[in-house]
């Protein structure tokens, strides 16, 4: 898929070149991106964020201020940069890229996030937008799509892969069970973890023992599949389990 996505972008690029696009002159139909926009690449392989690079740099007026292959790294360069726009990774090292766009957003407020991800999953492009992302983007189509949803983005306008806006639309609404099977009481211990409460005070709160709120917050882990505080924070955000 790296493979596939990399070649068509190659291929789009060639043919900005081919047609006499240089400096200045879009590759895509429609306006140019706003001159002077500063965009910054996260994904953990070096040959997608070259692709993407060419492909972007092809547009004239772009500036590419940072990279980062990882979590942390797009977390840190997103503080220090504090770009325009962030294309970001789905999976990466260090974590999800979806659960991390609550903390990019508040490293960086008016950065505009694009995912772009080799993931065709409905639930994906809505908890990315539901997180504060502007675009949801499949790699597939990025070499015919990205310059679009960097504009909508730039713009303060959201924007998703038509065929999958199409299949989210025509798709019951999400249910409002708690996901990943969990519990009604394990929600109740989730929320006051991420409210800051300590195992003592949810005890009190909920007037079970401490051992209780262990045992609770222990499969809680399990079955999101996180461990820190912050990482339950993320996933409480994006699942819009609490509001920010």
């Amino acid at each position: 898929m790296v493979g596939m996505m990399c070649s068509a972008i190659c291929d789009q690029s060639a043919r900005a070149s081919t047609n006499g696009s240089g400096p200045g002159d879009p590759i895509a139909t429609g306006h140019s991106l706003d001159p002077g926009a500063t965009i910054m690449l996260a994904d953990d392989h070096r040959l997608v964020r070259s692709a993407l690079r060419m492909l972007l740099e092809a547009e004239g007026c772009l500036e590419i201020v940072a990279e980062a292959g990882d979590v942390e790294e797009t977390v840190r360069k997103v503080h220090g940069h504090k770009p325009d726009v962030l294309v970001l990774d789905v999976n990466m090292p260090g974590g999800s890229g979806l659960e991390a766009i609550p903390r990019l957003l508040e490293a960086s407020p008016h950065t505009a996030i694009v995912v772009l991800t080799m993931h065709r999953v409905p639930e994906f492009a809505r908890m990315a937008l539901r997180g504060g992302a502007r675009a949801f983007v499949l790699k597939e189509a990025a070499d015919t799509e990205l310059i679009d949803a960097l504009r909508a983005a730039l713009d303060g306008r959201d924007y998703v892969n038509p065929a999958l806006g199409a299949q989210i639309a025509s798709e019951p609404p999400p249910s409002d069970e708690p996901p990943d099977g969990l519990t009604a009481r394990q929600l109740q211990v989730l929320k006051l973890i991420v409210l800051g409460y300590t195992n003592p005070e949810i005890g009190e709160k909920l007037r079970i023992g401490v051992r209780t709120v262990e045992a609770h917050r222990a499969r809680i882990q399990q079955k999101v599949n996180r461990n820190s505080r912050a990482d339950l924070v993320s996933y409480a955000r994006v699942h819009g389990l609490v509001e920010d």
